[in-house]
């Protein structure tokens, strides 16, 4: 079967906030010759990235309550000694250039009565650090003017192409360990295409869609880690799934809206249907870290009480100001915050692992780059601070077109006999046949081996039976190489993502952080303490050091 083939400079798959900000740099600061291919499965604007209602962090000096030391101690704290130092570190002392930077480009930060920049309180941070966008729509806001940049900047559009409804499904990696580009398919043409490139980036977001409840897009499947995987890119901290404490939750639906860990940050408080207001003796109460609230919120579920977030505190002008969707989304479903309480049940939400890279995006593959989810820079540890991903984004996506800027991109036309191999699995063979397999329900089933077995709570007898129950699955669904449409490919993204996540919650046999194993007699009250000296030393070395 004929297949087009195409070459570029750069191909960037993925178009949420560290896709974009990357090709506009690239495009602004670096000789392209081919230019760069952003590709995405969907549209344009559709990403994660776009859901991101919390914020993002800046250290500024303005802010002179903050510091990047307190920021370090703050994410080490959050991350259990797991987070690299110098990573938190370097993120932290960038964050003014990255905010300056957004601004540049167009991001309207909320600002208060006397046009300052407008900082918030979110869980685990020490002092008021978040900025965001239209009150509770930070990633949208961002994601809507990156897109604006990229499409009508005359310099950045006759640099960038762009493949929408376009799915990646293979990297092309030689027998040298060079990522020379991938394979994509198109889903409205049904097209195959091989893309060669000297520097591909994989931006590409997370998992939260092996997850019966997420707060994730539809879209987030998992599929930049598994482009990796497949490839045998080396990956870290799988096992950290993060559960967001607070989304809405409403009786007969698997919906999950994210409610802002800022309506805490605000004043809100957690209470059961009781009314007792469970959080009260922990030492950061309601603003304690997000695993110890999700751990406290699935204990009273499990118990059979419900779990509302009482906003009561706020006053309801305010809130309607401060979070314009969050409030219409409850309105929308029946609750007026005025007067009731917001059902709420935790949700995935972040995956603190990823494909292991430097704060370059450097991957152990070369010519290979993964930055924003899909990475994992050691910057998050056990469990990621609230608002440091977006931040993490920018300045990843900044550091590795500095590292790009060196190399020669100039795309060989040599190809070996491996990479040719790849390309012939998708231009000799047929599409395996799947019509006697329903692909939407195996992802549902999916779904709920993950949610039952891999996720809040988790066990050596939990995970084994989720391994067990995945295998089973791959086993009806066996697909070689090539499927018929973007959610099989999707399918087969998500079973390898979820082997990897299971596998790795097994491999660690100690609770810590967002991994909470219910058969560990150690760490088992990792936030629970205040006297971990492990934990202290890292932090006070933080504050000494930075």
């Amino acid at each position: 079967m004929p297949m087009k083939h195409s070459n570029y400079s750069v191909i960037i798959v993925g178009s949420g906030i560290a896709g974009l900000y990357a090709a506009i740099k690239l495009a602004e600061t670096v000789e392209l010759p081919d230019g760069i291919l952003l590709l995405t499965k969907s549209q344009l604007s559709e990403s994660n990235s776009r859901y991101a209602q919390g914020g993002i962090v800046g250290v500024l000096p303005e802010n002179k309550l903050d510091s990047v030391s307190l920021h370090v101690a703050d994410t080490i704290k959050a991350g259990c000694g797991l987070s690299d130092f110098n990573v938190v570190k370097f993120i932290s002392e960038n964050s003014q250039h990255a905010i300056k930077d957004l601004m540049k480009y167009g991001v309207s930060f909320d600002k208060n009565d006397r046009n300052e920049l407008n900082f918030t309180l979110e869980g685990a941070h020490s002092v008021r650090r978040i900025l965001h966008v239209g009150g509770d729509a930070t990633g949208y806001g961002i994601e809507k003017a990156l897109v604006e940049k990229v499409k009508n900047d005359p310099h950045i559009s006759q640099n960038v192409t762009i493949y929408e409804q376009t799915l990646a499904i293979d990297l092309l990696k030689d027998s040298n360990n060079n990522c020379r580009g991938l394979i994509s398919f198109n889903n409205v043409t049904q097209e195959y295409e091989a893309i060669y490139a000297p520097v591909t980036v994989l931006a590409t977001g997370g998992t939260g869609q092996v997850y019966k409840y997420t707060t994730n897009p539809s879209v987030t499947t998992g599929d930049g880690l598994a482009l990796g995987i497949r490839a045998g890119a080396v990956t870290k901290d799988m096992e950290f799934i993060q559960f967001h404490p607070t989304a809405l939750s409403i009786e007969n639906s698997d919906s999950r809206f994210l409610i802002s860990e800022s309506v805490r940050g605000e004043g809100a408080r957690l209470l059961n249907q009781n009314g007792e207001y469970f959080m009260s003796e922990h030492a950061q109460k309601d603003l304690a870290p997000r695993d110890v609230v999700a751990r406290c919120i699935y204990s009273q579920l499990s118990k059979g009480n419900k779990v509302y977030l009482d906003a009561s505190f706020i006053d309801s002008d305010k809130f309607k100001n401060r979070f314009p969707n969050i409030y219409k989304t409850c309105l929308e479903n029946g609750i007026d915050i005025a007067h009731d309480n917001i059902p709420v049940a935790p949700a995935a939400h972040y995956c603190m692992g990823g494909i292991r890279t430097e704060i370059n995006g450097k991957t152990s593959i070369n010519n290979l780059y993964a930055i924003g989810e899909v990475a994992c820079t050691s910057l998050h540890g056990a469990n990621r601070l609230a608002s440091n991903s977006l931040l993490e984004c920018v300045v990843s996506a900044y550091e590795l077109v500095n590292t790009v800027s060196k190399l020669d991109l100039k795309s060989s036309k040599i190809i070996d006999e491996t990479v040719i191999g790849i390309i012939k699995k998708y231009t000799e063979a047929d599409s395996d046949n799947f019509d006697d397999v329903d692909v939407i329900d195996l992802k549902s089933k999916l779904k709920n081996i993950m949610w039952n077995n891999v996720g809040i709570v988790r066990s050596e007898e939990s995970l084994l039976t989720a391994l067990s129950e995945i295998n089973n699955i791959s086993e009806i669904y066996n697909s070689k190489d090539k499927c018929n449409s973007i959610d099989e490919y999707e399918l087969r993204n998500m079973l390898l993502v979820a082997k990897c996540i299971t596998n790795a919650a097994l491999k660690r046999k100690e609770s810590i952080g967002a991994h909470f194993r219910a058969d560990s007699s150690t760490g088992t009250q990792i936030h629970q303490t205040k006297d971990l000296s492990k934990d202290e030393d890292k932090i006070d070395d933080a504050k000494v050091t930075a």
